[in-house]
């Protein structure tokens, strides 16, 4: 048990430091990136850094599996070169069981990681996009909830609201649609209710569209009902709505079976959330393999030589493992393959062929 607890001391440790390296990095890369980027709008230097700061837990969630690779390598590189590899073996024990404890290391940040960082990534990433919206002067905003789909415009005149409680899967026809729309000072001039709306090119088309106009003493009385089509202005797009959902780690891991839910009920393919969430389940799994692969190829005695090129047939495998997760991942969105096994399929490959490794190397 004192073993366990030196090497996953050991472990933690590795890891801390390789997390802060690149959390360094990343927020240096970024504030430079954002200052560029954002040139034109009048970002200050304090406003990149908040700016990169945010980016920050979005990017490195991104490259976890590579830290974690890289921990796995660090750590049985250092433990080879001062011996204790040696002496752990001499003491009869096997090298899958010297693993035990850096596995449940691995597989509890994962579980933290999943549990605790993914909200953190969830909040960041919205602050950040509507930070940067800000700056960048952008117009269009949707949100969904179990009332439906909420979408609100910019325009010269000012913005617009939109709610309907059914949409197609593209965003381009709305059902059940109310526009609430605003003048330049915030106030609200008019609201108009349709059973259809139709995106066409530069606005919406409404079908027997009802309107009321504010102020007015009595709205009701003074609404009329367009005989035919009503066209209102717009410079959304097809791909600006579809953008305007941003992506699923905008959600928080604990929110995304509501938010799939209410996803599909306002019409829309939750396939990619779907998808999005069988990886963060199994997000542990293939942090654990990541710490196999490197065992398989670095867990061997520092003076045997060779370990330049097995440190890089490691990083090579982490790599090929982190693509083929990548892959499976664009064909669960597409619909290609079942979301289960483009999910599950590369960390249970990993960790099949890594054993296989290591038990080759332990048993010859």
């Amino acid at each position: 048990m004192t073993l366990d607890l030196y090497i996953a001391r050991r472990f933690l440790w590795m890891f801390a430091r390789v997390f802060a390296g690149f959390f360094a990095i990343m927020v240096a890369i970024d504030v430079i990136d954002q200052l560029r980027r954002l040139a034109g709008s009048g970002i200050t230097v304090n406003g990149a850094v908040v700016l990169a700061l945010l980016n920050a837990p979005n990017n490195i969630y991104r490259i976890l599996p590579l830290i974690m690779i890289l921990t796995a390598i660090a750590l049985f590189m250092g433990l080879a070169k001062s011996s204790e590899l040696v002496v752990v073996r001499a003491t009869g024990r096997s090298g899958l069981r010297f693993l035990a404890s850096p596995l449940v290391a691995a597989l509890v940040l994962g579980v933290a990681f999943v549990a605790l960082w993914n909200p953190v990534v969830a909040a960041t990433s919205k602050a950040y996009d509507q930070m940067s919206a800000g700056y960048a002067k952008g117009g269009s905003v949707l949100s969904l909830s179990a009332a439906g789909l909420w979408l609100r415009q910019g325009g010269e005149g000012g913005q617009s609201v939109i709610q309907a409680t059914s949409a197609s899967r593209d965003g381009t026809e709305l059902g059940e649609v109310t526009f609430l729309i605003y003048d330049a000072k915030g106030a609200l001039t008019q609201r108009i209710s349709s059973p259809k709306a139709i995106l066409t090119e530069g606005a919406w088309a409404l079908k027997d569209a009802k309107t009321w106009s504010f102020p007015d003493p009595n709205p009701e009385r003074d609404a009329r009902l367009s005989a035919a089509d009503l066209r209102i202005e717009t410079d959304l797009t097809r791909e600006k709505i579809v953008d305007s959902f941003g992506t699923p780690r905008a959600v928080s891991f604990w929110e995304l079976p509501g938010y799939i839910a209410d996803l599909e009920h306002a019409g829309f393919s939750a396939l990619s959330y779907r998808m999005w969430y069988q990886l963060e389940l199994a997000a542990p799994a293939f942090l654990a393999a990541m710490v196999l692969i490197a065992a398989g190829f670095t867990m061997r005695h520092a003076r045997s030589g060779g370990s330049g090129p097995l440190v890089l047939l490691a990083l090579l495998s982490g790599f090929l493992i982190f693509f083929l997760r990548n892959f499976g991942q664009v064909l669960g969105e597409n619909g290609q393959i079942p979301v289960y096994l483009a999910a599950w399929a590369p960390p249970s490959a990993a960790i099949l062929l890594s054993l296989g490794l290591l038990l080759h190397l332990e048993d010859g």
